[in-house]
């Protein structure tokens, strides 16, 4: 709501400052990556990696309508590359200090990927 709000200010504001661009941004994003397929539910693994990823500032550099490609990519590499991540969260129900290594660790390798193939 609060975002809602903000662009919604933000269409008749002049000149915004870098935070509430860099605010306004995010928001934009996050809105992007909650969008899930019709009839393809994301399992509780894949969307706490994909919001995790969105809310710590991951997903930053990321061009808003390159968000889905890059989610559903992430979640690809999620299982390929850390599936031990994956096992963590869909056994433990838990975000682990290691599974969240795990996570981190993913998104920085997954993005640099991305953004070099971009």
């Amino acid at each position: 709501a609060q975002f809602a709000e903000l662009e919604a200010f933000a269409q008749f504001a002049s000149d915004l400052d870098k935070a509430t661009q860099d605010q306004l941004a995010r928001g934009q994003r996050l809105r992007e990556l909650l969008k899930q397929p019709q009839y393809s539910p994301l399992s509780v693994a894949e969307q706490v990696a994909v919001i995790y990823g969105g809310i710590n500032g991951f997903m930053d550099e990321i061009p808003v309508d390159k968000v889905a490609d890059f989610t559903a990519g992430l979640r690809t590499y999620l299982s390929t590359s850390k599936p031990k991540y994956l096992e963590i969260i869909t056994t433990g129900k838990v975000l682990t200090d290691e599974a969240k290594a795990l996570l981190e660790e993913a998104l920085v390798e997954y993005k640099d990927t991305f953004l070099a193939a971009a």
